[in-house]
């Protein structure tokens, strides 16, 4: 993010490029074989190579932490490569890092993620916007959420997520509701909007879930909403719908593996960044904003 606050970065960057989201995990199993994993390297390489791809494409990008960390030392140092030339390039970066902890720890992730070097922060991994667990309680959420009012940075906090086994803490009842209705009140709690609306406290949501979404997405109406899970995970463009609200860039849309994996890993750079460009055009023309059928939801 080259100037102003997440949620405006949100607004020009969704109104110029859409609601995709391209996701960076690399997974040395499902890339292609010319970024020569044998030297450590690779993975910088790999970043660069994405990120030629998807510039002037999409507004925003989210690198998964755990496959750069999985890498060492060379992992972190192309994350922190990738994610400075992204936002040096005008594009949104979320770090997806699922921090939490009790409330100092939180503090220090907090400036490490989301804190400028004018205020005492690295730099190094230095996010437009993180995602976060409420798991410990609405303390160790606060560091985070004071760094994102303060720098005019973002989160999304997980809340219905997309994964098989959510249901079991997620959709619990205590007090006769899910416990994700009751996140979902606690992001709406922590975060307020910008004059015109927008919360940049947003919230995980699975585009898999469509009926707890529609539900959530009436609890948050001025939440941007991350919706992982279309792709790979088995989550439905015709599902995207039910997380919408009425504000441009209150929903955003992240690929990964549907995006830069491969079957056949002996594809050449030529083709496969053709094969990443079709991909976004793709989903792009997914997930544009259409009318929702019954069927979608049912």
């Amino acid at each position: 993010m080259s100037s102003g606050s997440w949620v405006e970065t949100v607004r020009q960057n969704a109104a110029k490029y859409g609601e995709l989201v391209a996701g960076i995990d690399p997974s040395p199993s499902e890339i292609p074989s010319f970024f020569e994993q044998d030297d450590p390297a690779w993975i910088s390489r790999f970043v660069d190579f994405v990120l030629d791809a998807i510039e002037g494409q999409v507004g925003f990008v989210k690198f998964q932490s755990a496959y750069f960390e999985a890498c060492g030392f060379a992992g972190l140092t192309a994350l922190s490569l990738g994610m400075k030339r992204a936002k040096a390039a005008g594009i949104g970066v979320i770090l997806d890092a699922k921090r939490g902890d009790i409330g100092a720890t939180a503090a220090a992730y907090a400036r490490a993620y989301l804190t400028p070097v004018s205020e005492g922060g690295s730099g190094d991994f230095e996010a437009d916007c993180l995602t976060v667990n409420p798991l410990m309680g609405p303390d160790t959420l606060e560091p985070f959420a004071e760094c994102a009012r303060r720098y005019g940075k973002g989160l999304f906090v997980l809340c219905r997520t997309s994964n098989p086994g959510a249901g079991w803490l997620q959709d619990r009842m205590t007090g006769n509701r899910p416990i994700s209705d009751h996140v979902a009140e606690l992001i709406g709690g922590i975060g307020s909007g910008d004059g015109e609306g927008l919360n940049p406290i947003g919230a995980v949501i699975g585009a898999t879930v469509p009926h707890e979404g529609r539900r959530l997405r009436m609890l948050l109406p001025h939440t941007i909403i991350l919706a992982p899970g279309l792709g790979a995970q088995g989550g439905h463009a015709s599902s995207i719908n039910a997380l919408r609200g009425k504000q441009l860039g209150d929903l955003l849309v992240p690929v990964s593996r549907g995006l830069a994996s491969v079957v056949d890993r002996e594809i050449s750079p030529m083709d496969y960044r053709e094969l990443i460009l079709n991909r976004i055009s793709g989903f792009k023309d997914a997930i544009a904003h259409r009318p929702a059928s019954p069927a979608a939801v049912s």
